[in-house]
């Protein structure tokens, strides 16, 4: 286990990655006394490998998901919902809802 003060830890942190990177453990000193215990964690393996990239990919192939509109023809959808709800002469800003917030 190696120790390293906190002096040592402001002027020269790479010290402390290093040792963690090894994956040794590492006493954090402030002042002769023991403030905490660094330790690694345990590696970690990678959350998705190609195999499972292909396999989701397979799968959206299967499902074949609704795909989004464009941005312009919601804004046509909205408006005319808008309308159809409130009538024909609702406000024609872009975000109709951002001029009402107070």
């Amino acid at each position: 286990m190696n120790t390293i003060t906190v002096t040592e830890l402001r002027r020269n942190p790479a010290k402390l990655l290093e040792s963690l990177d090894k994956g040794m453990s590492v006493t954090i000193l402030y002042r002769s006394r023991v403030l905490g215990v660094a330790e690694p964690l345990p590696k970690q393996k990678k959350i998705l490998s190609k195999n499972d990239l292909s396999d989701l990919e397979k799968i959206l192939n299967k499902i074949k998901p609704k795909k989004l509109l464009p941005k312009n023809k919601r804004d046509e959808i909205y408006q005319k919902r808008l309308e159809e709800k409130y009538g024909p002469r609702i406000s024609r800003h872009k975000y109709p809802d951002r001029y009402l917030r107070a």
